[in-house]
């Protein structure tokens, strides 16, 4: 077994150090773009201006006559675009792909620089993240890069849950993860072909009535992926990295897709993934706390001095526990404010504030 000591240590010689922690920054939508589709391509630019985190996808949804295409057209994106305050991303192909080693070797080598974050899907185990964390090392040597790649793990398999906690904790690299709906229903032998959200299927229903059996009982839609995405919240919180839903595949229903972020984000979820340029203003609002929980959240926090004891607020009890969920929403608000200034004027934050 790896020593703590060695944890923190370059896995390659002229490797740069691991970080100890990772740098939260505002993430709350990630857009996928195809960088093989010169249309798409076109509009990274302007889309970056309204996006925390743009993708350039290379895995599922690109065809297999244009995986290299879609490299290519990455690099040339990423060394041709300023994307400002929008972080850059990659998804790379699964590591049993004849595509990962180009992947890799390719992004790292030439922009290695540009590249936040390289997100690496159907992870089964910290196998998985020790084989990724020992190749970058050795290639950002090679490239001479000062700071280290950061990693992202879809959990996507059967497999993937049942270890998420050792797949959290397998490198220093590792960033968070997110939730894939449609491989994980298909790992599962789950028979829905959604790609998240509910099933109309999968649902409880009220109790006959004894004396009207034949009346209409109540139903109510559950949410299939409920247990999934809590234990990945617990997971990354546990381990000091960040959760994120995956994809909501039906493009038109923004209303469902509201909803399914939403819930997401009350687990504790930092952002979700976009495929339709229509979902990123979905996921900058719900990812976004609600103005006013968080100038209830001040106010609380105003009120309550020092943390401790109690208070009653509006006939509400406010005590330690509850200051410290208070201070949770405040300080995400204050992430969230720092790159958004709609936001920031909204909770009512000056500079002097977000600076501290």
């Amino acid at each position: 077994m790896r020593g703590a000591k060695d944890f923190f240590r370059p896995k390659a010689i002229g490797a740069p150090e691991p970080l100890r922690e990772i740098p939260f920054r505002p993430s709350r939508m990630i857009h996928f773009f195809d960088p093989s589709n010169e249309k798409m391509a076109a509009k990274a630019p302007e889309l970056a201006q309204k996006c925390d985190v743009m993708l350039g996808n290379l895995e599922d949804a690109i065809e297999i006559g244009n995986k290299v295409a879609a490299r290519e057209g990455l690099i040339k994106i990423a060394q041709s675009t300023d994307f400002g305050a929008c972080q850059l991303w990659t998804r790379v192909n699964s590591l049993d792909s004849p595509w990962i080693l180009d992947d890799l070797t390719r992004l790292v080598g030439e922009i290695g620089d540009r590249l936040d974050v390289i997100m690496v899907p159907k992870i089964e185990g910290p196998w998985d993240i020790h084989y990724v964390d020992q190749l970058l090392a050795q290639l950002e040597a090679k490239a001479g890069l000062t700071e280290p790649l950061l990693v992202h793990a879809i959990l996507e398999t059967a497999q993937g849950v049942t270890n998420v906690e050792e797949i959290c904790g397998a490198s220093p690299r590792m960033q968070g993860l997110s939730f894939g709906p449609a491989d994980l229903a298909a790992s599962r032998r789950m028979k829905t072909t959604r790609v998240g959200g509910g099933h109309p299927g999968y649902l409880v229903r009220t109790d006959p009535d004894a004396e009207h059996p034949d009346a209409p009982r109540i139903t109510a839609q559950q949410d299939p992926w409920h247990y999934t995405l809590a234990r990945m919240v617990d997971a990354c919180a546990s381990h000091g990295i960040l959760p994120y839903y995956g994809p909501f595949g039906d493009i038109r229903d923004l209303v469902a897709c509201e909803d399914q972020f939403r819930a997401a984000f009350l687990l504790g979820c930092v952002g979700a993934w976009s495929l339709h340029p229509a979902q990123i203003d979905v996921a900058r609002k719900v990812f976004s706390p609600e103005i006013d929980e968080v100038l209830w959240a001040k106010h609380v926090i105003e009120e309550m001095g020092d943390g401790s004891g109690c208070v009653m607020i509006d006939g509400k009890m406010q005590d330690d526990a509850t200051v410290k969920q208070c201070r949770v929403m405040v300080s995400y608000a204050k992430l969230i404010a720092s790159g958004d200034a709609e936001y920031a004027e909204a909770y009512g934050f000056s500079a002097s504030d977000l600076a501290s």
